[in-house]
C-alpha cells in the first residue's frame, strides 16, 4: 500500500511542476486534465503527508520515553502521548486504506431511477408511488433536483410506472443501493377485515449516460409515436406527442409522453435508452458488475426482496445488511441516509477484505 501511496504523491509533484509549465497552460485541455487528475490525489496525498508526520512523531517520542532520565509523571504524559499517536496512525492507516479503493467511475453521474408496480395489484402501484414520492424528497433533502421522464399512473393514486431523472453530485454513488425489489407490508384501505397484505414495487437504478459514451445506431432503433394518455395538460391527448422506441438488437423498449412535445418525449427516451443499453453493456463486461446487479429489478415477487416496510410495526428492514429501524414515517418522508449509510460502510468493508 505504502509503495502504491509514494507512487501517487511524485505522480501529484510531477503535475503539480507541468501544470505551471508555460507551454502546458497554453493547452487548456491538457492543463485542464492535469488539474483534474490533481485534485482527485490531493486528498490522498494530504492524507498521507499526515500520516508520515505522525509515525515520525511517534518515533520520536518513543527515543524520548527510552531515554529513561525522567521523573514518573514526565514518564506518564509521554507513555499516554505514544498511545494517542498509536491510535491516530491506525485511524490514518485505515483512512489510507479507504482513499485507494477502488472507485465506481459513475458515483458522480446524474441516475435515470425507474419504480414498476409488482405482485399485488393496485396496493402494490399505490406502494410505487410510495417509493416514488420518497425519493423525490430525498433529492430535495440533499439539493438535488428531479425531473419525471415517464409517469404511468392508475387514476386512485397508484403508479404502475414511473421513471424519473435525478441531478446532483454524487446521486448514483448513493442511490444505486437501491436497486432491488421493496416489500411492503400493510393493511390497505380496502381490506374490511384489517388483514395484511404484501405487495411489492420494483426500483433500478442506472447512471445517466451521455450520448457520445454510448452511441445508438438510429437504424437500431423504430421510433412510433402515438396519442398520449392520461392527465398531461391540454394539447398532450389532442397530438401525437407520445414516443415509443424500440431498441431491434436487444428488445428494450422504451416509452416516454410525460411532455406536450414530440421532441422533448424523443430526447428523454433516448436518455433512457442509453442508460440501458450502458448498464446492459456492464453486465456483460464485468462479471463482478453483474453478479450485483442481476437482480436489480428482478420479477417484482414478494420472495425477492432487499427491503420490507412494515407499517403495523413501523419498521423498516433492510435485508442485505441486516439493519431494521423503527422511523417508517421519516423514512418514507426521504430520510433514508441511516440504511444507506450502513449499505455503503457494509460495502467499503466488503472491498477492503480484497484489497
Amino acid at each position: 500500500m505504502y509503495g502504491k501511496l509514494d507512487f501517487i504523491v511524485a505522480k501529484y509533484e510531477e503535475l503539480s511542476m507541468k501544470v505551471s509549465d508555460p507551454d502546458i497552460i497554453n493547452d487548456q485541455r491538457v492543463w485542464q486534465k492535469h488539474i483534474k487528475e490533481m485534485s482527485e490525489m490531493e486528498p490522498i496525498v494530504k492524507k498521507y503527508i499526515e500520516y508520515k508526520r505522525t509515525k515520525d512523531q511517534l518515533f520520536e517520542t518513543k527515543g524520548m520515553y527510552d531515554q529513561g532520565t525522567m521523573d514518573d509523571e514526565l514518564r506518564d504524559m509521554i507513555k499516554l502521548e505514544i498511545s494517542e499517536l498509536e491510535k491516530t496512525l491506525e485511524i490514518l492507516a485505515d483512512e489510507l486504506q479507504l482513499a485507494l479503493l477502488p472507485k465506481d467511475p459513475n458515483d458522480d453521474r446524474n441516475v435515470i431511477l425507474e419504480v414498476r408496480a409488482g405482485t399485488g395489484g393496485d396496493e402494490a402501484a399505490l406502494f410505487g408511488a410510495d417509493l416514488v414520492r420518497m425519493y423525490m424528497r430525498y433529492a430535495e433533502r440533499r439539493g438535488w433536483k428531479t425531473e419525471i421522464m415517464e409517469l404511468n399512473d392508475t387514476g386512485i393514486g397508484g403508479i404502475k410506472e414511473a421513471i424519473m431523472l435525478i441531478k446532483g453530485k454524487g446521486a448514483f454513488s448513493r442511490l444505486k443501493y437501491e436497486s432491488g425489489t421493496h416489500r411492503v407490508q400493510r393493511v390497505p384501505d380496502t381490506e374490511s377485515s384489517g388483514r395484511i397484505h404484501t405487495s411489492a414495487a420494483t426500483v433500478a437504478v442506472l447512471p445517466e449516460i451521455d450520448e457520445v459514451e454510448v452511441e445508438v445506431d438510429p437504424n437500431d432503433v423504430r421510433v412510433d409515436v402515438y396519442r398520449s394518455s392520461g392527465n398531461g395538460g391540454q394539447s398532450v391527448n389532442t397530438t401525437d406527442s407520445a414516443v415509443r422506441l424500440t431498441h431491434i438488437p436487444t428488445g428494450i423498449v422504451v416509452t416516454c409522453q410525460d411532455e406536450k412535445s414530440q421532441i422533448k418525449n424523443k430526447d428523454k427516451a433516448f436518455k433512457v435508452l442509453r442508460a440501458r443499453l450502458y448498464d446492459m453493456k456492464l453486465k456483460e463486461q464485468n462479471d463482478e458488475v453483474s453478479q450485483q446487479r442481476k437482480s436489480q429489478v428482478g420479477s417484482g415477487d414478494r420472495s425477492e426482496r432487499i427491503r420490507t416496510y412494515n407499517f403495523p410495526q413501523g419498521r423498516v428492514s433492510d435485508h442485505r445488511i441486516g439493519m431494521t429501524i423503527y422511523k417508517l414515517d421519516y423514512f418514507l418522508d426521504g430520510d433514508i441516509d441511516e440504511i444507506i449509510e450502513g449499505l455503503i460502510t457494509n460495502d467499503q468493508a466488503e472491498k477492503m477484505k480484497n484489497f
